[in-house]
């Protein structure tokens, strides 16, 4: 019986310390309403968000040129074939490379390390494209067109490149994807084009 009664007379101790480490565990997890929250990044969140964006198509440039097919004959003036061609390049990021390295945090801005542009689709357009001009081609025309547009094709590439697609690229993504991400997390995002793997150094 004594020792029922001492038992007893521990009890409402026993809950005053239970009730003392609840409250503060609360007290450790209590936020002040009235201050500032800071905002929480979660960058695995964030990576997801970028890589279901898959090929972000940022820019597009649209061409028409004048490309001439030709075979040479040895007896007989060379067969040749002038056409009309219109096409187009699109300039895209590629965010499916991203890993979440490539995402870090210096202060308050968040750094994120982009894969570089490049040139994810270009094409004829052979419903606006036609055949101009043909001399001598006679059984060879077929042969002429086919090797005219794919010709043009690759100079469409080549073109855009040499117009700066790729640097227009990053420009766009400055206009369009930075402000998602600033949305998206709530800092100052800084958009950086290094994804290797070493030591990377906001400049």
């Amino acid at each position: 019986m004594l020792i029922y009664r001492r038992l007893l007379r521990l009890i409402p101790l026993i809950l005053l310390i239970l009730l003392a480490v609840w409250a503060w565990e609360k007290f450790k997890s209590f936020k002040n309403p009235f201050g500032d929250a800071e905002p929480e990044v979660s960058h695995s969140v964030l990576l997801q968000k970028i890589t279901s964006m898959g090929k972000l198509e940022l820019v597009k440039y649209n061409f028409r040129d004048v490309v001439e097919s030709r075979i040479k004959k040895d007896f007989l003036p060379d067969a040749k074939v002038l056409l009309i061609v219109t096409g187009e390049a699109t300039g895209c990021l590629d965010l499916t490379k991203i890993r979440v390295a490539d995402i870090t945090e210096q202060d308050s801005i968040l750094v994120v390390h982009l894969p570089e542009p490049e040139i994810c689709n270009f094409k004829i357009d052979h419903s606006k494209s036609k055949v101009y001009n043909t001399e001598y081609a006679f059984m060879d025309e077929a042969k002429l067109v086919d090797e005219a547009f794919k010709k043009a094709e690759v100079q469409v590439a080549q073109s855009a490149r040499e117009m700066g697609i790729l640097e227009q690229t990053k420009k766009s993504a400055e206009q369009i994807l930075k402000p998602f991400l600033e949305t998206v997390s709530r800092k100052k995002v800084v958009l950086k084009y290094a994804m290797k793997d070493k030591k990377r150094e906001l400049k």
